[in-house]
């Protein structure tokens, strides 16, 4: 009978995190303490820091998943484990979860078994704040446009063309479509809004790419919330705000600082999806990583289709990021999902599907191959998994001259992962041609056929009316030499999630496209994907409870 997630966290032995942050080198001046077990860590850390070298910035990024996720998380933790246990200074840099997916299905992001981060209830519930902080700024400024509009609407914004929305950081569909201001006239101008969860929230990616806290504010004052009578754009900086947002986010925007259980640092900060925002914990914490250690692993999203084309087409490029190695997790379990194998079947063996599903492993990793980045892959065991079909998955690596590790991270923590922190310490050294995909300066289209061609396995993007209308304005307002962050389902490199493997010569649709002006870049929705996700038939909630001694049960 294995421990849970939950269990092996409740009986780790947390140093204090004063004891953490001198590992990594953090003065304790420099420290803002949240109890005993995290911190904020101030940003006076990275500006004091910036005449030092960077370490070397490995990726971890995956194969398309499972429901259940396939270990990004679970392998960037074990592997900062084991670069510590083979004697290298490494640290991580990971998001912080969204409350959605902890009710909902997915459960947390701070790894799983040996390989975690903790206080593991502490993060996956409300940590240090930051989720509530952005989602008070999203919707202060949702109240103060609603509030321009009811006290005379000054700057003659169209109700009928407000753009931003409210968010929540909960999986809550029936606020997909909403009316407020009903009632009275003292209620407020009747108009159709709507929320987003907050993890897709513009201010979330915002705090993700600034390099400052001035810098966030600039970003914060670029965000377009509506269009005027004649059609002109309206920002936050008009309705007066953007200071005000700014002062809401002074604390979030500082990096938090735990432990994984084998009390090394980490550095969890930001929380976007990837599979409608950018998915990239923020570019302060990185940074701060990079000075502080000589080895930094960070994870993006889902599959290197959505998370890793971020990762290094938006944010490596908006913080001058150079990255020098990835590493792409595939399990054998959703190889065989790729296989055509239900999803109740997999753990079954079945090593013909197993290869057959492999043609999704390949497409990842020419995508990765198609940004000059030198690779390997991290084959992340399961209980489930056979010596047969485990071996078979190391042949084909083998045969297709593929660099490879068997990960055992969940199993055996650090330990599982030296053999793949061995390889990286040589892969980094390795001279790479990393540059970003498309150039800003391409079309729309353009850049948006670019990232289905290479990395999706498409032949072409169709638009909808809407869309097409959508690309004709931004291109008249000058935004069309932002960079493109598509959302699309994560379970497919298609935008129908039924499709496994690695398809061809299929055609993308895109339905609509959403600027974020203060992020940098256009959000393309793909097929049906939603900004706010529902919740499944039976919650995880559903199995989560709490003593009263306060002790949780099925968290995760």
């Amino acid at each position: 009978m294995y421990k849970t997630d939950l269990e092996i966290a409740q009986e780790a032995k947390l140093q204090p995190i004063t004891e953490i942050a001198k590992k990594a080198g953090i003065p304790e001046s420099e420290l803002e303490l949240y109890g005993n077990v995290k911190t904020k860590v101030s940003l006076d850390v990275l500006k004091n820091a910036e005449a030092k070298e960077d370490g070397k910035l490995i990726l971890v990024t995956a194969i398309n998943p499972t429901r259940a996720g396939e270990g990004k998380s679970t392998t960037t933790v074990g592997l900062v484990d084991a670069f510590n246990q083979i004697g290298k200074k490494a640290m991580v840099a990971l998001r912080e979860p969204s409350l959605g997916p902890v009710f909902g299905i997915k459960g947390g992001a701070a790894g799983g078994g040996y390989a975690q981060v903790v206080p593991m209830e502490d993060i996956n519930l409300h940590f240090t704040g930051d989720m509530h902080a952005i989602t008070t700024c999203n919707n202060l400024i949702s109240a103060c446009l609603d509030n321009h509009l009811h006290q005379g609407n000054e700057l003659q914004i169209d109700k009928d063309r407000v753009v931003f929305k409210r968010v929540l950081d909960m999986n809550d569909r029936v606020l997909r479509q909403v009316v407020v201001g009903l009632g009275p006239k003292a209620n407020g101008v009747e108009r159709h809004d709507g929320f987003t969860i907050t993890v897709a929230s513009e201010i979330m990616a915002v705090l993700c790419l600034a390099n400052s806290l001035m810098d966030l504010k600039e970003r914060i004052g670029k965000i377009l919330v509506a269009y005027n009578v004649e059609g002109q754009p309206v920002y936050v900086a008009d309705l007066g705000i953007a200071g005000a947002c700014a002062m809401v986010m002074k604390d979030a925007i500082k990096p938090n600082l735990v432990q994984t259980l084998e009390n090394n640092p980490v550095l969890i900060h930001g929380g976007p999806f990837a599979n409608i925002a950018h998915g990239c914990n923020s570019v302060l914490a990185t940074r701060t990583c990079l000075k502080l250690a000589d080895y930094v692993i960070t994870e993006a999203g889902f599959g290197a289709d959505l998370g890793a084309e971020k990762f290094l087409d938006i944010k490596c490029r908006e913080a001058n990021l150079k990255p020098n190695a990835v590493v792409i997790v595939a399990t054998i379990r959703a190889l065989k999902q790729h296989g055509n194998v239900a999803y109740e079947d997999l753990q079954t063996e079945n090593v013909e599907a197993m290869l057959e599903g492999c043609c999704n492993l390949a497409k990842h990793i020419e995508t990765i191959q198609a940004f000059g980045l030198p690779y390997v892959v991290a084959i992340n065991e399961f209980a489930t998994d056979t010596q047969a079909e485990v071996e078979a998955l190391q042949t084909w690596c083998k045969r297709n001259n593929h660099p490879m590790s068997l990960s055992q991270v969940w199993a055996k923590g650090g330990e599982g992962a030296v053999d793949l922190a061995n390889q990286l310490v040589e892969l980094v050294e390795q001279e790479n041609n990393y540059k970003p995909l498309y150039d800003l300066d391409a079309s729309i289209e353009d850049k948006i056929l670019t990232i289905a061609k290479t990395c999706y396995g498409a032949k072409d993007v169709h638009y909808t009316d809407e869309a097409k209308a959508q690309i004709a304005m931004f291109t008249q307002h000058g935004w069309d030499k932002l960079a493109i962050c598509m959302a699309k389902v994560p379970s497919s490199l298609t935008d129908d999630a039924k499709i496994c493997g690695a398809p061809k010569d299929f055609t993308i649709t895109i339905r609509e496209l959403r600027p974020s002006l203060g992020a940098g870049f256009i959000v393309a929705l793909t097929g049906s994907v939603m900004t706010m996700p529902g919740l499944p038939k039976v919650p995880a909630a559903n199995r989560m409870d709490i003593d009263e001694d306060g002790n949780i049960t099925g968290l995760f």
